[in-house]
């Protein structure tokens, strides 16, 4: 936001000029400014917070991804339980059902059951390969969510400087349009050149043309943020609060690469499906071993007395070379499959860290480039050319420029302020550790640095 001292300088020297103080007042600035701070400061602004609450409240991803961790939780006492035993009936003797032929000691009616019993050890490997899965889907859903969060924050952060633009390029233009009508009025008394009035309607038509742009853009960012939030498109909402930030970077890059080896859900994720593989090895080596099969028969016989039978059986692997062989070299192949992907995965949190971390470091630095540097001498420039301009000796194109240099400026810094937070959120996804949790901005380094002018 253009600061009050050149509002003031800018429109008192209109009044001097132009003669023209009853239309321009230092007290009519002041109130415009003041209800601007009075609608920032109201409730109806979208806090980050908030916004991130709702996305994984109400995030489609996110919900699946739930639903998906139950599921697998589910398969853990599946695995682990005994194959479902069996029962049957059964008679001998006439083709009447439980009939049996008087006299014949071969004819019977019976009952039976039987149960298989795995080989000791197969259940239990069974249920950590299935929990392993359902931890590696935990893990997923963390990923989701931190997806989630890190879509919403860089949305929310072009939000709001596309909130941040227009309103500054909206300043731009109502002051331009003031210093028109101060070169139309000098160029009524002769003071002027026709030049000045058409140069100031040409950047005014320029300034136009990117407020529909940054309309637009705004447009699309909201969109962004509403689909993110599982609302619909074009559902309205409330202007971005104010920006935590810039937040300290109190990591190195070896210190965020460690906590993203610990802490990056994806590659726990892979680290859950590689022990997941190694130990269907170790099923699979034991499918070599027999399981058994337990069964009881009743018999009930006429005329004769009752029967009980009892069969053992297990099952032999004789065809191992085409079953249990392969079903080994399988779980190794996966083994050695999940140990590649996450290896592959780490590569990869390395070099979105590494990219993420350098854009940080270069908004960093043009952060306290504008505020320290550029804005305070073309600050200095614009003071130097309005008290100039106000003694003839530059010209308005120079006023003009000047002007609209440090408010360009203003617009690229907040640009970059967008730019670093979302950075921060990009290593937030792969770290876990809290980088955009920086003290709200009462006054940007820029309003600051145009106030000590």
């Amino acid at each position: 936001m253009i600061t009050r001292c050149f509002v003031a300088g800018v429109l008192s020297l209109a009044a001097a000029l132009a003669h023209r103080s009853d239309e321009v007042t230092q007290s009519e600035v002041s109130a415009q400014v003041e209800n601007d701070q009075s609608a920032t400061k109201s409730g109806g602004t979208l806090k980050l917070d908030d916004a991130v609450r709702t996305a994984l409240e109400k995030n489609p991803a996110v919900q699946v991804a739930t639903h998906t961790v139950s599921a697998e939780r589910a398969k853990v006492p599946q695995a682990k339980a005994f194959p479902d035993p069996t029962a049957g009936v059964g008679w001998m003797g006439n083709i009447r059902p439980f009939s049996v032929q008087t006299g014949d000691p071969s004819s019977y009616r019976s009952v039976s059951a039987m149960q298989m019993l795995p080989f000791p050890g197969k259940r239990s490997l069974r249920g950590q390969i299935a929990a392993r899965e359902a931890d590696a889907s935990q893990c997923s859903l963390e990923a989701v969510r931190r997806r989630v969060i890190a879509d919403v924050k860089a949305a929310y952060y072009d939000y709001w400087y596309y909130d941040k633009a227009i309103r500054t390029t909206q300043e731009n233009r109502d002051l331009l349009t003031k210093l028109t009508q101060i070169a139309e009025a000098r160029y009524r008394v002769g003071k002027g050149m026709q030049a000045d009035v058409l140069r100031s309607q040409v950047e005014i038509s320029m300034l136009l043309q990117k407020l529909t742009t940054l309309e637009q853009q705004r447009a699309t960012a909201q969109a962004r943020l509403n689909t993110l939030l599982a609302r619909d498109p074009d559902s309205p909402l409330p202007p971005a609060a104010e920006v935590a930030g810039p937040s300290p970077l109190n990591y190195s890059l070896e210190e965020l690469y460690k906590l993203a080896r610990n802490n990056d859900p994806d590659i726990q994720g892979m680290t859950r499906m590689l022990e997941r593989s190694q130990l269907a090895i170790n099923l699979a080596q034991k499918d070599y071993l027999p399981d058994l099969n337990v069964a009881y028969m009743y018999q009930q016989r006429p005329d004769m007395p009752d029967m009980h039978g009892f069969t053992f059986t297990v099952n032999i692997p004789v065809f191992y070379k085409s079953k249990q062989r392969e079903e080994v070299r399988q779980a190794k192949e996966e083994e050695l499959s999940a140990s590649g992907a996450r290896e592959n995965r780490q590569n990869e949190v390395y070099f979105d860290l590494k990219q993420n971390y350098l854009a940080a470091k270069a908004s960093e630095n043009l952060l306290k480039l504008f505020s320290q540097g550029v804005v305070p001498q073309s600050s200095l420039a614009l003071e130097s050319s309005m008290s100039a301009y106000q003694v003839g000796n530059v010209d308005f194109l120079t006023l003009i420029g000047n002007f609209t240099t440090v408010l360009n400026y203003q617009t690229d810094y907040y640009r970059e302020l967008a730019n670093y937070q979302t950075s921060l959120a990009r290593m937030e996804a792969v770290t876990g550790a809290e980088l955009t949790d920086g003290q709200p901005i009462t006054e940007t380094p820029l309003h600051a640095a145009h106030e000590k002018k």
